[in-house]
């Protein structure tokens, strides 16, 4: 018998995801917050679509209201329950789901951002994997609808889905967890989850606040030579804090050009070099202030609510002020705990 599945948001990558392992045969369950979703879910399926390659299809998955969670209860328990919210409902999530899972059942965090810290205070870190969907552009366009854009990875030579543990040991479990996502596209599983992690925040970091902030999709963006400039010292930025916390990155490379790619070549290629490379002058007179960021970082990560945390960030960086650093922190629960802090209102259901 294959293994109990539920997905703790049906929105864009979850739902995505999720519809295609229910379409291969897996036993999958929906949970999701939006009645509307659910409903349509219900009633004709969850309709997946593309800007390119696949005809579309609809699955059948099984869907569930949030108040229609306890009927979990009466059944066989959970053995995989990937959570697919946004960051900042991340811990409900994990609290709903903990009660359903069998005793050697895990969670799976398929976001943005670093979460798994914030689910292993829930269920224990020996509980928790990771899994980072890498370039899938997909978007929640209407209740029981999701569009993918572009190219899927494994047409392009992409890999998309990157699953590892926490502790980067290579596991029977996230051998399965790979297993599963591969019937959405291109997956590996990797030794490295918090290099993946961080990489995949480099490439957010240079687009989403820009594109909120202007209203500009990523084409019109990469069309500004402005902006191209700006993002390029968002992600040199970005890259500069997780080589100092000692993220060992992954294709960063080809992650900060793909933000470009309506650019012509010319503009990509100098965009890449502004980011890898710097003048000796620059160079001088940077390390000591992504060693300051690092240092703020990692100070102001105490195991305290996530906007709090921000908010210290911030004010230390601003007054001058230098907190005590915590003690009893492992250098990785620091780093797992900061990168789990951010609680960014989202606007959409759209994941990139």
């Amino acid at each position: 018998m294959g293994k109990r599945i539920v997905i703790v948001g049906a929105g864009a990558v979850g739902g995505y995801t999720g519809a295609h392992m229910a379409q291969a045969g897996e036993d999958v369950t929906f949970v999701d917050a939006w009645p509307e979703n659910v409903a349509e879910i219900k009633k004709n399926g969850l309709r997946i679509t593309h800007h390119q390659g696949p005809e579309p299809f609809a699955a059948k998955p099984r869907a569930l209201h949030l108040t229609e969670a306890q009927q979990l209860a009466k059944e066989a328990p959970v053995d995989i329950a990937f959570i697919c919210t946004k960051s900042y409902d991340t811990q409900w999530a994990a609290l709903l789901i903990r009660q359903y899972l069998a005793p050697g059942g895990y969670v799976v965090s398929l976001q943005n951002c670093m979460n798994e810290a914030a689910i292993a205070e829930i269920v224990g870190w020996g509980k928790v994997l990771g899994c980072i969907a890498s370039n899938i552009s997909v978007g929640l366009i209407e209740p029981g609808h999701v569009h993918r854009g572009g190219i899927r990875g494994v047409d392009r030579g992409h890999t998309v889905y990157r699953t590892g543990e926490v502790h980067g040991r290579i596991t029977e479990r996230a051998q399965e967890v790979y297993r599963l996502v591969s019937h959405a596209d291109s997956a590996k599983v990797t030794d490295n989850l918090w290099g993946e992690r961080w990489s995949k925040l480099v490439t957010n970091s240079m687009a989403n606040g820009v594109s909120a902030c202007t209203g500009l999709s990523g084409a019109q963006m990469a069309q500004n030579e402005a902006i191209r400039r700006f993002q390029a010292r968002l992600g040199g930025e970005a890259i500069r804090i997780g080589q100092a916390l000692g993220y060992k990155l992954e294709e960063i490379g080809h992650l900060c050009r793909r933000k470009s790619s309506p650019a012509p070549a010319r503009a990509t290629g100098t965009r890449w070099r502004a980011m890898r490379s710097m003048s000796a002058r620059n160079r001088a007179a940077r390390p000591s202030s992504a060693r300051r960021w690092a240092r703020t970082w990692r100070k102001a990560a105490a195991p305290r609510s996530s906007s709090s945390t921000v908010l210290s960030c911030a004010r230390a960086r601003g007054s001058g002020s230098r907190r005590a650093p915590m003690s009893g922190w492992s250098t990785s629960s620091r780093r797992s705990s900061v990168a789990s802090s951010s609680r960014i209102p989202a606007t959409s259901r759209n994941c990139g």
